[in-house]
């Protein structure tokens, strides 16, 4: 199989390789993810505003939630990825982005004159087409964005995801208690079709694309095959599904910070939350003036090495002010993570493998994390609150220390591109 190399490709993306804004496919992407970011916040907390009042805080249907919006990352990834690298990128996108669009107007209508347990379907459809939508995404930028600026872009979107968990809960909760749940979801499959027509302006893709006739069975293995093949991605693998159980055990514990540790009301959360928010869009604009003087495992270690610390200290921090300036801490320090991981990623996997490789590694980290979550109702009371986030803190610091032989290769091993032959 033929590979492709970091750098991109002139002929294809037409864009100066020293200009990111002069890029248009960098552009239309971050333009389509603006909209998506916005529907999908409007859609969360209106779903969530709306479910606590319609049945009274039932804390069973506010867990399906989650579960709508988690579950499919986990189920689909692999699946999604796999396709994603079959079909062509561009297509994929409009399409997924299309029928998301649709699903959400049909689950409008049965909202209208049926049943609101139609509600959760908005989510949860939507979640499972963006499993086959954002590899082609991650596709694109590896064609059209030069290997140095990698980096700069994933910083990018870093940014834009940092401002709308500082202004999306805002955006949110205004818009449910303005206009109701209806003209939410109006909002949200809006934005889906605004962002189709935004990814019409991308290129055409490529005919030879089309892989139609390969055996999927086979792509599936080859895609497993392809990261044990790899020391950066098996390495990846560890410290995913390290991280994502240090994650899992903290995730539903945030709002006994709030009551227990610093005696506020449960509402007090969200200001944990902004001020974690505000520290990445801080982090993301400085990850984005440095990306090109550190390597990506530098900042990935830097990134988890803050989340251990911010980490102990929330779980044992009792003052208010102490917890929100860790949070925003480990915001600031957040983006280091997700630009580190991204850039290894789209570094060392070649494009025709990079949906597979994400399916892959994405389910480690959300399967950890699932299990984490499980676990920490369980723990907390025999191990105190300390105690879970100390363990938390605690498996961090391996995720750290599994990053180790990525320090010891010499750079033209981490971001080469090997030969790799699929099976016959």
């Amino acid at each position: 199989m033929e590979m492709s190399q970091n750098q991109g490709s002139p002929q294809n993306s037409g864009q100066p390789s020293g200009s990111i804004f002069a890029n248009k496919i960098v552009l239309a992407i971050m333009t389509s993810n603006f909209l998506l970011q916005l529907g999908i916040w409007v859609r969360n907390f209106a779903i969530l505003l709306y479910i606590t009042d319609i049945t009274n805080n039932d804390p069973l249907y506010v867990s399906l939630i989650s579960v709508a919006e988690f579950a499919p990352i986990f189920i689909f990834s692999f699946i999604g990825g796999t396709f994603a690298d079959r079909w062509k990128p561009k297509l994929t996108m409009v399409w997924c982005d299309i029928l998301s669009g649709i699903s959400v107007f049909a689950v409008l209508l049965t909202l209208i004159y049926g049943s609101w347990h139609a509600i959760f379907f908005a989510t949860l459809l939507s979640a499972i087409l963006s499993q086959f939508s954002m590899p082609s995404a991650m596709r694109l930028f590896k064609r059209h964005v030069p290997g140095e600026q990698l980096q700069t872009v994933m910083a990018m979107f870093q940014s834009l995801m940092a401002i709308f968990m500082v202004i999306g809960p805002m955006i949110g909760t205004f818009v449910y208690q303005k206009y109701g749940i209806n003209v939410s979801i109006a909002v949200m499959g809006i934005m889906f079709f605004l962002s189709a027509f935004v990814l019409t302006k991308l290129p055409k893709d490529l005919e030879k694309e089309e892989n139609g006739e390969n055996n999927f069975k086979k792509e599936l293995v080859d895609g497993f095959r392809y990261v044990m093949s790899k020391t950066v991605l098996k390495v990846m693998g560890g410290m995913f599904a390290v991280c994502g159980l240090a994650v899992g055990l903290i995730q539903p514990l945030g709002i006994f910070i709030a009551i227990e540790n610093l005696g506020m009301t449960k509402e007090f959360l969200q200001w944990l939350l902004m001020a974690n928010g505000i520290g990445m869009l801080v982090g993301g604009g400085f990850v984005m003036a440095i990306s090109r003087k550190v390597t990506p495992q530098k900042l990935l270690a830097i990134g988890i090495l803050a989340s251990m610390i911010a980490t102990i200290g929330i779980g044992w921090s009792t003052s208010a002010v102490i917890t929100i300036l860790l949070q925003v801490f480990n915001g600031l320090f957040f983006p280091c993570i997700h630009i580190g991981i991204n850039t290894l990623i789209l570094g060392n996997t070649d494009e025709s493998f990079v949906g597979r490789v994400n399916g892959v590694l994405n389910p480690m980290f959300m399967g950890m994390m699932v299990v984490g979550m499980s676990l920490s109702g369980v723990l907390k009371t025999p191990m105190t609150l300390f105690g879970v986030y100390l363990l938390s803190g605690s498996l961090f610091l391996i995720g750290i220390l599994l990053l180790i032989p990525l320090f010891k290769m010499k750079g033209e091993e981490i971001s080469g591109s090997p030969a790799f032959e699929t099976s016959e």
